[in-house]
């Protein structure tokens, strides 16, 4: 039998991408910034290269999520399945 999905809110299609973003910036932000020294008081500050790092991050958890496994973190956490 084929499988028929479920509409998903929107709601749930909006916080997806914004929790997805969040996470992978202050967690790949602070692996970054613990690996490269870059650590502060308040958090991390990242410039230069290990900037560019976290962007490259951020834009392979959507490409990578989306097309090679079936969605982000988030997106699996919220879209049912």
């Amino acid at each position: 039998m084929a499988e028929t999905s479920k509409p998903v809110a929107t709601w749930r299609r909006i916080a997806a991408p914004i929790l997805d973003f969040i996470t992978v910036f202050f967690g790949g932000g602070y692996a970054i910034g613990a690996l490269t020294g870059r650590l502060t008081a308040d958090g991390f500050k990242l410039e230069g290269m290990p900037a560019l790092i976290l962007l490259a991050l951020i834009v392979i958890n959507f490409v990578a999520g989306n097309k090679y496994l079936g969605g982000t973190i988030w997106q699996r956490v919220l879209y049912p399945r």
